[in-house]
């Protein structure tokens, strides 16, 4: 009976071609498919917010909102599109053949710019949709709030839930790809997801629809005030803007993205399973060759 999952170490073989695949995309393509990656997680991202912005506590808003949300990671590897931050694992790929870092970095270029064009897309379309103005308002305040918080952070703290963020992204992506069929690919994405946005880590491509959408809420009054009535002081919506959506949030998220994908990730699934694993020509006592099957995915699996 054929198994229906891959293990590990197949899952480390597939994505050596998986990460070619990737790296060989006209620049077009990924500009595109890094375009629908963006506009997926963001609006996954903002249909969290319309779930949550009217619940007090907590920990249950984002237990809903982390369900929500991983809907996002489902359209990118189902649908197909490129996303930045499972493309981390590029790493492993290039680290297994020796080559091919430059092709890496130009796709992770263009499609962290496609996706900041697919999440600004759902701002805008968010922004003069009315949604806002759900309950009074007050998804407009919720929306500031988010946005507010996220620029209030310190460098260290934004990098390290960058770092916790996509190591456990790129964890949901390997395990999807180790599943032979689509309900297992959604149940692999799901739980890591869930966990990832219930435990308030930084998503570098969430954070584009999350904050731009903040920003440009703030230029409602009503909404600055249902903002100030859900505890947001003056100086913190003072302090939104996009200057510190770069410096206090995007840059020290994605360094922390490529950390938690690239390195505990991609990295360390590489040296346990195949840089350490292999064996040189002639090195078996038998003195024979010794092959390994590789399984192939497509490139939409990152």
């Amino acid at each position: 009976m054929e198994k229906s999952f891959l293990s590990p170490a197949e899952i480390a073989e597939s994505f050596i071609e998986t990460g070619r695949k990737k790296a060989e995309l006209s620049v077009l393509k990924q500009f595109i498919l890094g375009i629908l990656g963006g506009a997926f997680i963001a609006l996954a991202a903002e249909g969290s917010n319309v779930a949550i912005h009217t619940i007090s506590s907590v920990g249950l808003s984002k237990a809903l909102g982390g369900a929500i949300f991983t809907a996002g990671l489902m359209m990118v590897v189902i649908a197909g599109a490129e996303l930045f931050t499972g493309n981390c694992l590029m790493v492993l790929s290039c680290s297994e053949r020796g080559r091919g870092w430059l092709k890496m970095l130009r796709n992770w270029l263009f499609v962290y710019l496609g996706n900041f064009v697919g999440a600004m897309i759902i701002v805008l379309f968010i922004r003069y949709s009315g949604q806002l103005d759900f309950s009074k308002g007050l998804l407009g305040g919720f929306t500031i709030k988010i946005a507010a918080g996220k620029t209030n952070m310190t460098f260290g703290n934004a990098f390290f839930m960058g770092i916790l963020c996509n190591w456990l992204v790129c964890a949901a992506i390997w395990m999807s790809a180790g599943a032979k069929d689509i309900a297992g690919k959604l149940l692999a994405i799901f739980f890591p997801i869930w966990l990832f946005v219930t435990s308030g880590f930084e998503h570098s491509i969430a954070n584009m629809y999350y904050i731009p959408a903040g920003i440009l809420a703030k230029a409602n009054p009503a909404w600055v005030t249902a903002a100030v009535s859900l505890g947001v002081s003056q100086s913190k919506i003072d302090a939104l803007n996009w200057g510190t959506f770069l410096t206090k949030n995007l840059i020290p998220v994605t360094l922390g993205n490529i950390i938690g994908g690239g390195l505990f990730v991609g990295m360390v699934y590489w040296l346990v399973y195949l840089h350490k694993g292999k064996a040189k020509p002639g090195s078996d006592a038998g003195g024979e060759e010794k092959t390994e099957e590789k399984v192939l995915v497509t490139s939409r699996d990152i």
